[in-house]
C-alpha cells in the first residue's frame, strides 16, 4: 500500500462537505485510496462499483436503494456510469444535510464535471488524483525508476521492466479502444494513438496543431478538439505562456507535456535508463518529471506558466499569484548547469524574488543573488512550499 499525499486532504473534506469526488485517470489508484479511507472511517461505508452489473442492478430504483443507505458513507465507483444519479445525489444530501453522504470516484470525463457542477454545487468538492510522486514513495523507489517507470500503482509495483511494459502496453490499449470511447471520444483508435504518439515525441515543445493535423490527415480544428478531450482525460497537460504586464514579444502558443513519464516513454520506445539517456527526449522527459513533481506537491494557490519572448528569453516555470511572479524555475538535466542568455534575461525580465535552477541531484547552492541551483528532491522539500 502506497499511502497517497492527498488521503487528509480527502478525509477533510469528507468531515465538511456532504458529496467528495476523486477524480483521475484509470488506474491511478482512486479505488485503493477510497477503500483505504473508508477503513479508517468510524462511520458505516458501503462501496458501489458501476462497472459491476451487481452493483448497477442495486440502483435500478436509486432512490429506494440509496434512502436506505442514509447512516453511511456510499462510494460510487466509476460514477460517469450512471450520469442520472447527480440530481437525486441532490436530492437525498438536501434531505440530510451533513458531511461525509457520498464518496464518488470516476475517470475523468467533461460529463461528470459539468452534471455534478449543474445538481451538486454547494454541497460538493473535488480532488484530483495525480500518478504517484517522489514524496510518495522517497523511501522504497529511486528517483530514476520512478521517472522511468512513471506513477501508475501497477507501473511501479512490476517485478522487473519487462513486466511494467507488458502491463503499459495493455493499459495504453485499453484506453484507445474502450476507456476513451466510453467517456465520450468519438475518433478512431487508430488517430488518436498516432496523434498521441506524435505528441510524445513533441513533449514540452510548443503545440503546432496545424501541423499534426497535415500529419495525421485531418483538421487543425479537430486537432485541438482531440487534444482538449486527452487533456480532460488527464494524459496531457497544457502550460501556457506568462504574460502579465510585461511589453515584450511574447510567444503566446501553449506548450504540451504527457502527465506521466511512463506513457511517455513507452510510446517513444524507452524500455529501460540506459535507452533513456541515449535518448533525444531525456531533456523534455526530465522537464515533465519535474512538472509532474511540482503540480503534485505544491499545497500554495500558485498558477504555474513558462516564459518565453521571440528574442529568446525563457525559462520554465513561472509561479504566479494574479499579476505578481513570485518565483522561477528553469529545469535542467544536469548536476553542472549553464544557465543560457535567455534565462537570464527571463529572471531580469519576470523580477522574481527567487529563481532555481532544478537539477537530477546537485548540492543546493546560491549561483547568483537571487538565483539558486538544487536537485528536485531539495527543491520539493525545501522551497516549493516556502514560496
Amino acid at each position: 500500500m502506497i499511502i497517497r499525499g492527498i488521503t487528509e486532504e480527502i478525509t477533510d473534506s469528507l468531515n465538511f462537505f456532504p458529496v467528495t469526488v476523486i477524480t483521475g485517470p484509470r488506474q491511478v489508484g482512486k479505488t485503493t485510496l477510497a477503500k483505504y479511507i473508508i477503513s479508517r472511517s468510524e462511520k458505516p461505508a458501503l462501496y458501489l462499483d458501476l462497472e459491476l452489473q451487481s452493483d448497477l442492478n442495486k440502483l435500478n430504483d436509486a432512490e429506494l436503494f440509496l434512502s436506505q443507505q442514509s447512516n453511511k458513507l456510499v462510494v460510487i465507483d466509476e460514477v460517469q456510469n450512471k450520469k442520472e444519479l447527480f440530481p437525486l445525489l441532490r436530492a437525498l444530501v438536501d434531505q440530510k444535510r451533513e458531511p461525509g453522504r457520498f464518496l464518488l470516484l470516476g475517470s475523468a470525463s467533461p460529463e461528470l464535471l459539468r452534471e455534478s457542477s449543474e445538481s451538486l454545487a454547494g454541497r460538493i468538492t473535488y480532488h484530483q488524483l495525480y500518478p504517484i510522486n517522489l514524496a510518495e514513495v522517497q523511501d522504497s523507489v529511486s528517483q530514476n525508476d520512478l521517472w522511468l517507470r512513471g506513477g501508475f500503482p501497477n507501473m511501479i509495483l512490476a517485478k522487473n521492466n519487462k513486466l511494467g511494459y507488458r502491463w503499459m502496453d495493455s493499459f495504453i490499449s485499453t484506453y484507445l479502444n474502450r476507456d476513451l470511447i466510453q467517456l465520450g471520444l468519438n475518433a478512431s483508435p487508430r488517430i488518436i494513438r498516432n496523434l498521441w504518439t506524435m505528441l510524445a515525441h513533441q513533449n514540452s515543445q510548443l503545440l503546432n496543431a496545424t501541423a499534426l493535423g497535415s500529419s495525421l490527415g485531418i483538421t487543425t480544428p479537430t486537432v485541438k478538439r482531440y487534444i482538449d478531450f486527452l487533456e480532460d482525460a488527464y494524459l496531457l497537460r497544457s502550460l501556457y505562456p506568462y504574460s502579465g504586464n510585461i511589453k515584450k514579444r511574447l510567444v503566446r502558443t501553449p506548450k504540451i507535456y504527457l502527465t506521466d513519464t511512463g506513457i511517455l516513454h513507452h510510446l517513444t520506445g524507452v524500455t529501460d535508463f540506459v535507452s533513456l539517456s541515449g535518448n533525444p527526449i531525456i531533456g523534455s522527459s526530465w522537464e515533465s518529471f519535474v512538472i509532474n513533481n511540482v503540480l503534485t506537491q505544491v499545497r500554495k494557490p500558485f498558477d504555474l506558466f513558462f516564459y518565453r519572448t521571440h528574442q529568446g528569453a525563457e525559462t520554465d516555470l513561472v509561479f504566479a499569484r494574479g499579476l505578481e511572479v513570485v518565483a522561477t524555475a528553469e529545469i535542467k538535466y544536469s548536476n553542472s548547469p549553464k544557465l543560457t542568455k535567455g534565462n537570464l534575461q527571463a529572471f531580469s525580465d519576470l523580477n522574481a524574488p527567487k529563481n532555481f535552477v532544478i537539477t537530477p541531484s546537485s548540492d543546493d547552492y546560491l549561483f547568483k543573488e537571487s538565483v539558486r541551483i538544487c536537485s528536485l528532491k531539495t527543491f520539493l522539500s525545501d522551497y516549493l512550499n516556502s514560496i
